[in-house]
């Protein structure tokens, strides 16, 4: 007989904080590949503040839609959440170096977040879930 095991992403630590580091990897990854088309192909700096909002979109998504997808309820709660943090380590990374954030940063990645998570609960389920 099979014994019940909960899933790793029942607890509420565990799932915002891996889905946090995803939308994390996932802006950093858009920062590193705009930077390189931004140097080699386009040559001047003139998108620069497009593609940091575009990159900060598409990590927002992506951390609110792994949350979604792998919590399957309150999407919209869950992907705000993970916005929030988002915003905290855009906060403390730009309070490091020495300047502050828009708001329209920070609300572009709660409405993103939100976004995903909506869009991850209303996806397919994965079939490895447990």
């Amino acid at each position: 007989m099979r014994r019940h095991r909960p899933s790793l992403w029942s607890n509420t630590f565990f799932s915002f904080a891996a889905s946090s580091a995803v939308g994390i990897a996932v802006t950093v990854i858009c920062c590193i590949i705009f930077s390189l088309l931004t140097f080699f192909v386009l040559k001047t700096m003139m998108f620069l503040p497009h593609f940091s909002v575009i990159s900060l979109f598409c990590g927002g998504v992506a951390a609110g839609g792994i949350c979604g997808k792998f919590r399957r309820r309150r999407g919209l709660i869950d992907g705000i959440i993970c916005g929030c943090i988002l915003s905290a380590v855009v906060i403390a990374a730009s309070a490091a170096v020495g300047g502050f954030p828009d708001i329209k940063k920070l609300l572009l990645l709660l409405a993103a977040g939100a976004v995903g998570g909506v869009m991850g609960v209303n996806s397919k389920r994965p079939k490895n879930l447990m």
